[in-house]
């Protein structure tokens, strides 16, 4: 409805309509098939060639649809606005009732558009088309504010991680770690695991104050900060890139090939901050060590 010139894509996942929860109409039909199907006929009845395609991204529900160009005229716009209005006002899930009006629906053809079934309503619809797209629907913002602690400043994130990682390597100072790396057995201090409860503990209220604003708080943050740290089962631990080493020669071929286009790309936290330095020596190492070394 926002112009005549107007096109879309879409990438059906949830299976919602337009007040809740999709409601099932056939069984013949897989749920995501039916889905798909609601959306294409929405699409049709707003005045679009609908079209479908797959996308290649990992992911089970991968086919996408698009609007690329109406089925009427520029000069039929508005009748048709009004049309779309309507069918906006009427595709509800069938067994849901307007509260404010107490309107019944009955549903039509099977199609997924239900059609009102109190007629004595309809006037009043249609009076307020060109100022309400339905009742109590509410838009997003036009900006999405991003809370998963990735617009977080890098300075504040960068002394959250220092602290948490200085309080793992400090909390038992003689646990260390021993592998066999290139043959030689080197000891490199990997720290104590520590729960989410106890980091948060240690840091002080204005870093809390600041990560409850996020969703998931201290626990994102920390699983961002994948180069450092590994949380499991609510436990924080540094990670030991020996172990990642090993788990990677098993990986399929095509990740490795993806893995390898990344190396080198940032610095290695572990080279400038670990008090024993990194634990793989630079050639093994996906980070740089030093910035000679960055890709």
């Amino acid at each position: 409805r926002s112009s005549y010139s107007c096109c879309f894509f879409v990438l059906p996942c949830c299976f919602f309509d337009f007040h809740g929860k999709y409601s099932r109409k056939q069984s013949k039909k897989s749920q995501y098939r039916e889905y798909l199907d609601f959306v294409v006929q929405v699409g049709s009845v707003c005045g679009f060639h609908v079209e479908e395609d797959c996308l290649r991204i990992p992911s089970t529900k991968r086919v996408s649809l698009i609007g690329k160009s109406r089925t009427y005229q520029p000069a039929e716009w508005a009748l048709v606005d009004k049309q779309i209005t309507q069918c906006i006002s009427n595709c509800r899930t069938c067994d849901v009732a307007i509260c404010d009006r107490r309107v019944e629906f009955r549903r039509k053809d099977h199609s997924g558009v239900c059609e009102e079934a109190d007629t004595e309503h309809s006037a009043n619809k249609t009076e307020t088309a060109d100022t309400i797209w339905m009742p109590g629907f509410q838009p997003r913002e036009k900006v999405e504010q991003i809370r998963n602690c990735a617009s977080l400043p890098r300075d504040f994130v960068d002394d959250v991680v220092l602290s948490v990682a200085n309080l793992l390597l400090n909390a038992v100072p003689q646990n260390s770690c021993s592998a066999t790396c290139d043959g030689n057995t080197n000891t490199w201090n990997q720290g104590e695991s520590l729960s989410l409860k106890e980091v948060a503990e240690h840091l002080n209220k204005e870093i809390l104050k600041r990560l409850k604003s996020e969703y998931g708080g201290l626990q994102t943050l920390l699983k961002n900060s994948h180069q450092v740290f590994e949380v499991l089962n609510g436990r924080v631990h540094i990670r030991d890139w020996r172990k990642e080493k090993l788990s990677r020669r098993t990986k399929p071929e095509v990740k490795q090939r993806l893995s390898a286009e990344a190396f080198k790309t940032r610095l290695c936290w572990f080279f400038i901050h670990h008090p024993d330095g990194c634990s793989l020596p630079s050639e093994s190492c996906p980070y740089a060590h030093g910035t000679e070394e960055l890709r």
